[in-house]
């Protein structure tokens, strides 16, 4: 066993980690009192409220902006047993207002809507299908009369103009969480509207969006890791809820629902003692405390309902379950774990990465994937609020039985149950974990999302900071007599075969009118949020010459860009040219990665790698090979000299390159098996024709003849190429000392890099046929040369048009007609000059409602709708995304990258925040009516033959039937 090497500078930071945390009470200024952690980092303040509601606060000064969450403590788990799925469907309505935001007049609008909900109650308790029908016709008749009242959106119109990104939420087992990224000039407005929305609950246009969440239901259906998902839950927890109701809920509770109820949950569990505000970015303590209390500080506290405990039996048996779909078969095992911050949970999760871990050096890793015996397997941790899953998952070689690749799993299980994993494991898996947690904090949103999680689980910070201490006791013998104890003929294992999913639940539209959206309307409530003017921001433009060093050793340029955040280093090694000059360049990186040297086996240099806490990644792009080694500064040298060691000694071998081929061939069959997948080569093949990138591959025969030491010379020679550095780090002598010894000067070039084609899109509409219940529609368009005085223009449309909550697209198709789940119009410049811009239109939906979606696509594109007050709004919050970003960390050297590419040298967002602020809505109008509504539009469609309504197809165009072999060239 070699000798772990852990630095002297690697000592000092783990042991400032692991000091112990202790809990402060202090009080602040104002009067405050919140608590701390001695020894925290991240500087985290947490406040409770006198209503209970739990505040936490950190400083991240990356960009003037705040990352936000608002986590509720309940979940699907929650949901009445009559009404599954009402969590998620209210997490939807929280987004449509209340009795002040999103109405014209709510006196009128109140009597129409308690009307609607007086009818659901009686579709809910009617048996009779027909008078049900009736009963839902009349929904729809007095909807009709209170979307006249109502103004869809509005919630989002007035994020959208505080410069808000990320506008979302989530509803999973045990929580809601509702998530925004503002700048911090905008967050008392924040606050104020998030005030407004949470103080009451106003369910409008409530049969359009039940059946968006219908769309959400079908999409879900065509999702294989949904299916295996549910199928797993169910038989892990037969009495819990965690497997007893999902979130998205049965379609026989989604036809019917009740208003009643879903009023009922929000007043019993959206109260400030069940919610925390999370805030973390460039903040000042004192003052956004003071503004929290001020907005939600007037929330009643309410005593929460006794929540029944239940709970399971253990598991003694193996549990079995099959589901069937067109994808490649794949198989999971699970077993019951217990609840998050506990030890067995941590114990479990310890197991999960001597098995698979972020190094690759698990026994997965190593005995199954380095060595190909299957397709792909690994092992992962889930643990919930209540309880838990291990999980081992595996994707069969063709010929290879499910009992066979069970066998794998299980054989590796059995390595941890006999203590036959290396003694550095487990003190490599912690120094990882705290590599991970370094890297993951370093953000406002890392950080945040952490908080949330400790608040929705019941748990202090202390105890979240403390938990790697607790991994760190850990030892080899705990871990072995946990395996031995926990892994018995106790699990469920769920059979993913290939074939006809015979247990897909269509929700059939009930038929719904469209409703009146009165999008140019704004209530008192909007107009005064935007009225009210925030001090502001001003953009800062990187100085590309000031953020990055450069030197040069022998003839390669060296960049530096200085991390100011934490321990973690980069170094990068930028080739530029990559498939388009050799395309058997890819699978020469693919070889290497399963192959060693004279020194150190294929696993054993994964060993090293992870010993050291230095990850090793490989990509190739059409026209750019990188390197990137990231991990402990304080090991980076050892880390250069060790990748250097494998690129320059690699060690050819026939079996290993002959075993990769067949997995490579493999890997194309289950890619023609994947909707995703599919999709995307469709989509491809509608772009681009028959010849592109993607069709061009190595065929069969040339990769059953390559020499492997020949494709190996590819890669002892990258050296000898051009190429550039990037380092990142703190100190930069020690990075550039340890790449010195290594470089040389360039006595190779490149092949000339292949030019393919971009032809015109002309009308033509490409069909593949998948067993799915929904259809997705792509619909794409070759543009004019991209044009760098079109930026802010392209940058706007997109705002305004075709992409966000606030968009005429969604507002449209979704919130107007309920069309689709998904739709969106994008505007994309090329990311080099000389090359076209593309606009992508895309619908997902029910395929009895794709020829509807399409006409209202059509209908919304065929003149550029004008409506002022939304312009104004998209042209501001455009700006003020510009002014509140920064450009920092790895992102300072590759955007510059990327701009080279343009002939750029200069951060452009200078020119685009310039011609925004002077942009119009008639020139808008003028972009749209040169560079998009000419357009001619190719078209990918993927779905059921048999629900192709071909009198619709045909009006698009020219149609032809896809094979899988053609487009994706194999």
């Amino acid at each position: 066993m070699k000798k772990v090497f852990i630095s002297v500078s690697l000592f000092c930071m783990l042991s400032v980690m692991a000091q112990k945390f202790d809990t402060q009470k202090l009080t602040d200024t104002q009067g405050y009192t919140y608590e701390t952690v001695k020894n925290d980092q991240s500087g985290v303040r947490v406040y409770t409220l006198k209503n209970g509601l739990k505040v936490y606060l950190a400083k991240n000064d990356d960009a003037p902006r705040i990352q936000t969450y608002i986590p509720v403590r309940t979940g699907s788990n929650n949901d009445p047993s009559e009404n599954t799925g009402l969590a998620h469907y209210l997490e939807h309505m929280v987004f449509k207002g209340t009795s002040h935001l999103g109405t014209q007049d709510w006196a009128k609008e109140k009597v129409l809507l308690q009307q609607i909900s007086d009818l659901y109650e009686q579709h809910k308790a009617e048996k009779d299908p027909t008078k049900k029908k009736d009963l839902y016709k009349k929904i729809d008749e007095v909807s009709q009369e209170a979307s006249k009242y109502a103004i869809a959106n509005e919630y989002d119109k007035a994020i959208s103009s505080l410069g808000a990104t990320g506008t979302n939420a989530h509803t999973w087992l045990d929580e809601t969480v509702y998530k925004n990224n503002i700048p911090s000039n905008e967050l008392e407005k924040w606050l104020k509207v998030e005030k407004e929305r949470f103080s009451e609950l106003v369910l409008r246009l409530f049969h359009t969006e039940l059946e968006a969440v219908y769309e959400e239901y079908n999409r879900a259906q065509d999702n294989d890791g949904r299916l295996v998902n549910y199928a797993m839950m169910e038989a892990l927890f037969p009495k819990h809820p965690n497997g007893q109701q999902t979130t998205i809920g049965t379609s026989e509770h989604l036809k019917s629902p009740s208003m009643v109820a879903i009023h009922k949950y929000f007043d019993t569990y959206y109260v400030p003692n069940n919610m925390a505000v999370v805030l973390v970015g460039d903040l000042d303590f004192d003052k956004t405390i003071k503004m929290v209390d001020q907005y939600f500080g007037s929330f009643k506290y309410k005593e929460l309902p006794m929540k029944k405990m239940v709970t399971e039996e253990p598991m003694t048996k193996v549990v079995t379950r099959t589901v069937k779909s067109p994808s490649t078969p794949r198989l999971s095992l699970a077993w019951r774990t217990d609840s998050n911050g506990t030890q067995e949970a941590r114990l479990a999760d310890v197991v999960a990465e001597i098995l698979s871990n972020s190094g690759d050096a698990g026994l997965i890793d190593l005995n199954i994937n380095q060595k190909q015996k299957a397709l792909g397997a690994g092992a992962y941790e889930s643990p919930f609020k209540m309880y838990g899953s291990f999980n081992l998952t595996i994707t069969p070689k063709e010929g290879q039985s499910f009992d066979e690749a069970k066998r794998l799993l299980l054989d590796q299980i059995d390595l941890v149950k006999k203590g036959q994993f290396p003694d550095w494991m487990l003190k490599a898996i912690v120094n990882d974990k705290k590599v991970q947690r370094m890297k993951m904090w370093e953000t406002a949103d890392g950080l945040a999302t952490t908080l949330y999680g400790t608040y929705i689980n019941g748990l202090t910070w202390e105890q979240e900071l403390d938990e790697i201490n607790q991994y760190e006791k850990i030892k080899k013998a705990d871990v072995v007599q946990f395996a031995n104890e926990f892994f018995k003929d106790n699990y469920v294992a769920v059979y993913k075969e290939k074939g006809v999913n015979d247990k897909l639940v269509r929700v059939e539209n009930p038929g719904i009118t469209p409703i009146k959206l009165n999008r140019e309307a704004q209530s008192p409530f909007l107009k005064d949020i935007l009225a009210t003017k925030a001090s502001e921001i001003k953009p800062e433009f990187i100085d590309y010459k000031a953020a990055i060093a450069t030197s040069q050793i022998k003839d390669k340029k060296v960049s530096f860009v200085e991390n100011k955040y934490n321990e973690v280093a980069q170094v990068n090694y930028i080739f530029p040219f990559g498939t388009d000059n050799d395309k058997e360049l890819s699978l020469g990186v693919t070889v290497f990665q399963y192959l060693g040297t004279d020194k150190y086996t294929p696993e054993q240099l994964k060993e090293e790698f992870y010993k050291l806490g230095i990850s090793n990644n490989f990509r190739t792009s059409n026209d750019q090979t990188v390197i990137t080694l990231s991990g402990l500064e304080s090991n980076m040298q050892k880390g250069v000299e060790l990748m250097n060691h494998w690129l320059n000694n690699v060690k050819a071998d026939k079996a290993i390159y002959d075993q990769t081929v067949k997995t490579i061939l493999e890997s194309r069959e289950v890619a023609k098996k994947d909707k995703t997948r599919i999709m995307a080569a469709l989509s491809n093949y509608a772009k681009y024709g028959k010849d592109s990138r993607m069709t061009d591959i190595i065929s069969k025969e040339r990769l059953q003849n390559i020499n492997v030491a020949e494709l190996m010379s590819k890669i002892k020679t990258l050296n000898q190429y051009p190429y550039e550095v990037f380092l990142y780090g703190k100190d930069h002598k020690s990075l550039e000392k340890a790449v010195k010894p290594y470089i040389v000067n360039t006595n190779l070039q490149p092949a000339k890099a292949k030019v393919y084609a971009e032809p015109a899109t002309e009308g033509k509409v490409y069909f593949t046929n998948y067993d799915m219940v929904q259809m997705e529609m792509s619909k794409i368009a070759k543009g004019s040369n991209v044009n760098l005085g079109n930026f802010g223009k392209a940058n706007v449309f997109n705002e305004y048009f075709g992409r966000g909550l606030s968009s005429i697209v969604f507002q449209e198709i979704r919130e107007s007609k309920s069309l689709a789940y998904s739709a969106y119009v994008s505007y994309a410049n090329a990311t080099e000059k000389d090359h076209p811009n593309y606009v992508t239109n895309y619908i997902g939906t029910q395929s009895n409602k794709l020829p509807l979606a399409v006409n209202a696509m059509n209908d919304l594109m065929a003149q550029l709708p004008q409506i002022p007050a939304q312009f104004e709004n998209s042209k501001g919050s455009a700006l003020k995304q510009i002014a509140s970003n920064r450009i920092n960390r790895t992102n300072i050297f590759y955007s510059q990258l990327s701009l080279k590419k343009l002939g750029v040298d200069y951060d452009i967002r200078k020119d685009v925040y310039s011609e925004i602020q002077g942009l119009t809505l008639p020139q808008l109008t003028g972009f749209y009516n040169t560079e998009v509504k000419p357009l001619k539009y190719n078209t990918a469609i993927i779905g059921k033959r048999e629900n192709l309504n071909m009198e619709s197809i045909n009006k698009m165009g020219e149609f032809k039937e896809m094979s899988l072999e053609e487009i994706f060239g194999y």
